[in-house]
């Protein structure tokens, strides 16, 4: 049974939750609080999951068993009862989404994904786990790429931060397209977590900002077994979890017997389903590894049990110890109706639509685009085609470009990790994401309509839930957030797992280099570019002006399966005569040729304009040709083809690069010679000054490349070995 915590205490366990009951084994059954009577078919089912899952980890002697046995119930109630989805149809738009946080228990969603009739989940695949296949499709970790899974989980505490935006895809398409006669969106989101997903930060920034938001469509199940790798969870948290949860503004459902309550387990989802006011958070006590010798241990937990052990488990459950894998005739039929009652949803919602889109044939035209994951084909329309001359801080130019199109194009979400003022990322009449009941002291209110998302603080959340809102399906949704750029050093993990599941989401970040000034080294980035321009599936664009961003806000939105940072100055820059938006796309292009050139400058982003001027002062001084390159984009200039690579940099002739940027010079080594660069970490100084204090004076760089070329001609091999000047 449930019981809700806010009214009654929960009996037979510690007042942080821990389980009293230890999953013995006595007189050849499993110790458990005597709630109900288990029926026999659930009874069976129970048994022939757990002993899947031990069988699957035996097979090669590795895995996590432990908490997906341990979770089955839950399982069963989810799959079985209460989701709403359609195993034939994986991607039907409206089915309720089911993320598995606790990704290490990956058994647990492939087995029922195999249970419930999806097709590529064959036994067979399912045999693949922790095997040498390389078409497996049973990853140590869910990855989005397979069906009947939403997003991809490992890094802990992230699934619940995507969930969230999940969430949110879904209250933000209701608000936008539902009407009173046409529930075209309606469906809920599930987080399935475990007591570590519990104690990363990026988890709890995201509960606490999902509470505020009351996302009543949403429900987290915890598997409260108080086991992580190291030993019991009281090793390191003894916090009331279900006290935390209602301050955040959670309602809290407690489930006593989560091993085999499959009733009231259902009982608490769909009372989770119909939530008017708030999330629900589902406290499920459960014991790891239930029914082996290391039940309710930290050994349960990442290894298999051992073949004697799985015997022995076989022989408590009644069944065949010579036997694996074996799914019953009686398991199959308990599964059998899910794909019909699934391609049933299907069919209704699919006449449903068409029904909204006959009575509001408007909105009904925009449904469909974004469910098919189209922008209007005038989007470019939208973005200037001059730009003033003044100096203008590429972070202004970033809003020049953007705010008209979000503005116009609803698919796009923006948002900001407290620093609008900062980031130029609102438009005129944008209206905030936000619970319509809510009123602030400062009088910024919203709905869920609205397409501004206020993430405060939280970085790292701001990031992982953007993935979830890429995630709800394909270029629906264009999350596009807003920081520091230092800051995405605290979203790193988050941007990382956008980009390796192939989502579209654009990064926003500002006051990229020592010109943003007197906030000192903490605030000025010096090593974070060579993450991000290593970082695979990613686009590291630094546009050097208005013309520039331009180009940078093109390529990231037509980059339909990667993931962009758009990096942008705080100082006003030179507006460039000679750079090309159409030339951003191509990573790198020549900004100033120079016939026999001496040596070829790279400018990139911020310090663009300090390359042509060095190529000025180089002829005028020293008599030196200088040649100019643009260089915003390394990502996109390895897509060009060797010919165009090879005729930008000219490398082959002989002639020697050299790169100016005030970051760390790792992986420029590739296409230049020497590099004007910073080896160490910034200084408290305003703009103009840093820039000085660091040689990146005119005056400074041009008798530096001039001295380098001098020594290149009385030691030649200089040229193949990369310099920092």
């Amino acid at each position: 049974m449930y019981v809700e915590t806010d009214q009654q205490q929960v009996t037979g366990h510690s007042a942080h939750g821990k389980n009293v009951v230890n999953g013995l084994r006595k007189e050849g059954e499993i110790e458990r609080p005597a709630i109900k009577t288990l029926s026999k078919e659930h009874d069976h089912v129970l048994k022939t999951f757990r002993l899947l899952i031990a069988d699957l980890c035996q097979q090669f002697n590795g895995g996590h068993p432990g908490g997906a046995i341990g979770m089955a119930a839950i399982g069963v109630a989810l799959w079985k009862y209460v989701m709403r989805y359609a195993p034939y149809r994986p991607d039907y738009f409206n089915r309720d989404r089911f993320v598995l946080s606790n990704g290490h228990t990956c058994l647990f969603q492939y087995t029922f994904l195999h249970l419930t009739g999806y097709k590529a989940m064959t036994l067979d695949q399912l045999k693949s786990y922790h095997s040498d296949r390389v078409d497996a499709l049973c990853p140590g970790h869910p990855e989005i790429e397979h069906e009947g899974i939403e997003v991809t989980t490992g890094p802990l505490g992230q699934g619940v931060a995507n969930a969230i935006g999940l969430a949110m895809a879904t209250k933000n398409l209701q608000a936008m397209y539902n009407k009173p006669d046409f529930d075209v969106v309606s469906n809920h989101t599930w987080c399935m977590v475990g007591d570590a997903c519990l104690q990363e930060g990026v988890a709890l920034e995201a509960i606490s900002f999902a509470g505020h938001l009351k996302l009543n469509n949403l429900t987290i199940i915890y598997d409260n077994n108080q086991i992580t790798c190291d030993g019991s969870v009281d090793l390191t948290n003894t916090e009331d979890v279900n006290a935390k949860m209602r301050a955040c503004g959670w309602d809290v459902i407690d489930i006593e017997d989560g091993c085999f309550d499959v009733e009231g387990i259902v009982q608490a989802l769909n009372r989770a389903r119909q939530s008017s006011e708030k999330p629900t958070f589902i406290n499920v006590r459960t014991i790891i590894g239930l029914g082996s010798a290391v039940a309710g241990d930290a050994v349960a937990h990442g290894q298999a049990f051992g073949p004697a052990d799985v015997v022995n488990m076989k022989k408590l459950y009644s069944f065949n110890p010579g036997e694996s894998f074996v799914i019953s005739s009686d398991v199959r039929r308990f599964f059998e109706d899910i794909p019909a009652r699934g391609q049933e949803l299907v069919n209704a919602w699919e006449k449903k639509v068409d029904d909204y889109e006959a009575k509001y044939p408007g909105l009904g035209a925009e449904f469909r685009r974004r469910v098919r994951g189209e922008l209007h084909e005038t989007w470019k329309d939208l973005i200037p085609t001059t730009f003033p001359a003044k100096p203008t801080a590429t972070r202004a130019s970033s809003g020049i470009v953007f705010n008209p199109i979000a503005k116009e194009i609803n698919s796009f979400v923006v948002g900001t990790a407290d620093l609008s003022p900062s980031v130029n990322m609102i438009w005129k009449g944008k209206v905030d994401f936000q619970h319509p009941d809510l009123k602030t002291t400062c009088g910024i209110t919203g709905n869920y309509g609205g397409r501004y998302i206020h993430y405060g603080v939280r970085e790292h959340a701001m990031c992982a839930i953007s993935n979830g809102l890429a995630a709800f399906a394909p270029n629906t949704f264009v999350p596009v957030t807003s920081s520091f750029f230092m800051f995405y050093l605290y979203a790193a993990p988050a941007v990382r797992m956008g980009a390796l599941q192939h989502l579209q989401i654009i990064h926003a970040a500002t006051h990229d280099s020592i010109g943003m000034g007197e906030d000192g080294p903490t605030h000025q980035p010096i090593e974070l570019a060579a993450l991000y321009r290593a970082m695979p599936n990613l686009l590291y664009i630094r546009p050097g002006d208005s013309e520039e961003t331009a180009g940078a806000w093109i390529a990231a939105i037509e980059a339909k399966k990667t993931s962009s940072i758009i990096s942008t100055s705080r100082q006003a820059l030179p507006q460039l005569a000679q750079t090309r938006r159409d030339g951003v796309a191509k990573g790198a292009y020549v900004l100033e040729e120079a016939e026999d050139a001496d040596v070829t400058l790279i400018g990139v982003g911020a310090e663009l304009s300090f390359a042509l001027e060095v190529a000025k002062e180089l002829k005028e001084k020293n008599d030196v040709r200088a040649r100019v390159i643009s260089f915003p984009c390394q990502r996109l200039f390895e897509s060009q083809s060797l010919e165009y690579k090879r005729d930008t940099l000219r490398k082959h002739k002989g002639i020697p690069a050299v790169v100016i940027e005030p970051y760390a010079p790792n992986g420029w080594e590739r296409y230049a010679n020497a590099a004007i660069c910073v080896k160490r970490f910034g200084h408290s100084l305003p703009g103009k000054a840093a820039y000085k204090y660091f040689g990146f004076e005119i005056s400074v760089m041009t008798a530096k490349i001039g001295g380098y070329l001098d020594q290149t001609r009385e030691d030649p091999i200089l040229r193949q070995e990369f310099v920092e000047l």
